[in-house]
């Protein structure tokens, strides 16, 4: 029934679709193998993607040729572009989508792919040659056999739901879990452990009095997640924004003695930087009230998700609480919050590509890794399905590194790192973040991703065409020269100090208040010269103009680190021979068994004086 395949992909979420794409898109054959073909690419929490730092690697995935930007684009219900007051490596693209469209959208790209095909069943077992995976066992007892495996197995492993005293077993709300691959592993030597993430109620929008809630607009100008033409929508819909009360806050907290939370039969570490309602309402007393996201699921549904309020509270609990906030006095409840924990396995066990360190050719991807949001798993879906087509192919790994790319941050954080906690990505976590901005993704990645055969020619030569007319636009502004009568109106119009002499306009440009729009409806000359150039070229222009000298010094920065990042450190370095090694670091070099001198830097744990004695070691 089945022929061998080069890579099975487990799962179908956002790692799994984006690592079948990316496998088949090289010419493997791949088999995605899902317990239900009806939620491919299923948004299991909120129905958005992108926000701060997530957004960086959502147009970081479409560069490198995969799709999650794409089915954004053609999907979202509204389009807003965060952190706008601030500096451009802190722009985040974030997107609304339709749950329904976002799926469906997905799994019509996978089909037009040729060299994907589908199973419905659940994935029991793996089957493995020595110390090289070969394949895995499905519930319906079939083996199917693979060159590299790809677990994407998301909140399945022996997911567990909890709502108020009620314990369901369950991956999702009504979907069963996956049982069998963790108790393998670990008797394969594998370490597990147990994360948590929760989701809120849904509501009948119909029942909210939106009246008495605070709008939430899109923007203007819908620019999305992709660097190709996209079929965006012409029109958005409305979020809308709410607060919890006092009222809201004490019944919630009536609710605690019957909380799973509370009483620990939560064994799950739940995520820090998302936390559940109860959470809040504890880590936070002095707050008054909390800000919640009204957000619509879809163009065609009245169903609501309560952003922010996500609870593992009794479902009476969470409808009392509901009804006390303003404007959704009569508000109906279409399913409750609830928490989920499930397994996931430390990531120090994976090489950079993604591999085990253990089993060679499997490859663990998403929330298995212990991350949390669609755009991280996605992001490692895609890196390990490029990998495992490498691999048994014999090609050279590929690794983004922390100064390309926030996905190059994401794994070289899980895997020197390690995590106990859901690990989400923030701008903060990359320490190159003014060269890592959303406007540069293409420039940074494409040409890469076209020589693997991932981006398309029509990529490429964008990329190309866009570099180009940037620095016309450059060369442009330096030999364009303001004088004081044709700019010093706009200047005083903004409370901008006037020109006293002439001044080239790639240096007035970088006064804060002012922007290339504002020069050239200031002056007809210089807007006759750029006209011809669309809106993402001139700001990518302006934006490279106006932080100089910050990109020049991280290069430069980057250009220090790199040295140590050259030095290789052989597979088989005894570390034990070196006994000025504080006993820590001799521990972690050995369990984590790092690359290079710059892994070896960044793991946690690790002083520099120890990084400094295996330098001279190697010097030796």
């Amino acid at each position: 029934m089945f022929s061998k395949y080069d890579v099975i992909v487990v799962g179908a979420g956002h790692a799994g679709c984006e690592a079948a794409s990316a496998a088949a898109n090289f010419g493997s054959k791949v088999l995605l193998i899902t317990m239900n073909l009806q939620t491919v690419g299923e948004m299991s929490c909120n129905p958005a993607m992108g926000g701060i730092a997530k957004g960086q690697i959502i147009r970081e995935i479409d560069a490198m040729g995969g799709y999650s930007g794409i089915v954004t684009d053609e999907t979202m219900l509204q389009f807003r572009m965060l952190n706008k007051s601030k500096g451009p490596a802190m722009w985040s693209p974030r997107a609304q989508s339709d749950r329904t469209l976002f799926s469906l959208k997905w799994r019509s790209l996978l089909e037009q792919n040729t060299n994907i095909d589908f199973y419905q069943d659940m994935v029991v077992g793996l089957i493995k040659t020595g110390d090289r995976i070969s394949g895995v066992k499905t519930r319906l007892e079939h083996e199917i056999y693979a060159q590299a495996v790809i677990l994407t197995n998301g909140t399945f492993l022996n997911g567990l739901i909890h709502i108020g005293e009620k314990q369901i077993p369950g991956g999702r709300i009504a979907e069963k879990p996956s049982t069998g691959i963790t108790e393998q592993l670990q008797g394969w030597g594998f370490q597990s452990n147990r994360l948590k993430t929760g989701t809120p109620p849904r509501i009948d929008g119909r029942s909210i009095d939106y009246s008495q809630l605070e709008i939430q607009e899109g923007d203007k100008e819908i620019k999305g997640f992709s660097f190709i033409p996209t079929n965006k929508p012409t029109k958005q819909k409305n979020c809308w924004i709410a607060y919890t009360n006092k009222k809201v806050h004490a019944i919630l907290e009536s609710g605690f003695s019957k909380s799973p939370m509370y009483q620990g039969r939560i064994q799950g570490v739940g995520p820090r930087y998302c936390p559940s309602i109860e959470d809040k309402i504890t880590r936070f007393s002095e707050r008054d009230r909390h800000q919640l996201f009204i957000e619509p699921e879809g163009w065609n549904t009245i169903e609501i998700y309560v952003n922010g309020f996500s609870s593992s509270l009794s479902e009476s609990t969470q409808y009392q609480a509901l009804m006390e906030i303003k404007g959704f006095e009569n508000c109906k409840m279409f399913r409750p919050g609830y928490a989920i924990e499930y397994d996931y396995f430390p990531p120090t066990q994976l090489k950079p590509t993604l591999e085990t360190k253990l089993i060679h050719n499997l490859f663990f991807a998403g929330q298995i890794n212990g991350t949390t949001g669609y755009e991280e798993a996605a992001c490692q879906g895609l890196m390990a399905g490029i990998n495992a087509h490498q691999k048994i192919n014999d090609y050279e790994p590929v690794i983004l590194k922390r100064n390309e790319a926030y996905i190059g941050v994401l794994v070289d954080d899980l895997i020197n790192k390690g995590t106990d906690e859901p690990y989400r990505m923030f701008t903060s976590r990359a320490e190159f973040r003014t060269l890592l901005r959303q406007d540069n993704a293409d420039i940074r990645l494409t040409e890469k991703s076209y020589r693997l055969g991932l981006a398309s020619q029509e990529r490429m030569e964008k990329v190309k065409t866009k570099t180009a007319n940037v620095l016309k636009i450059k060369s442009i502004l330096n030999e364009y020269i303001f004088n004081g009568d044709e700019i010093n109106p706009y200047l005083q119009k903004i409370n901008s100090a006037a020109l006293d002499k002439k001044q080239k306009a790639s240096q007035l440009i970088l006064r804060p208040l002012l922007s290339l729009s504002d020069m050239m409806k200031a002056s007809s000359v210089l807007n006759s010269y750029l006209k011809e150039y669309d809106s993402e070229t001139l700001e990518q222009a302006e934006i490279q103009l106006k932080y100089d000298v910050y990109i020049q010094k991280e290069k430069e920065l980057v250009g220090r680190m790199s040295l140590l990042e050259e030095q290789i450190i052989p597979d088989s370095f005894n570390y034990d021979k070196i006994l000025s090694l504080s006993s820590e670091a001799r521990q972690k070099f050995n369990k984590i068994r790092p690359q290079t001198l710059g892994q070896a830097s960044r793991i946690s744990g690790v002083n520099p004086s120890d990084v400094q004695i295996l330098i001279v070691y190697m010097g030796r």
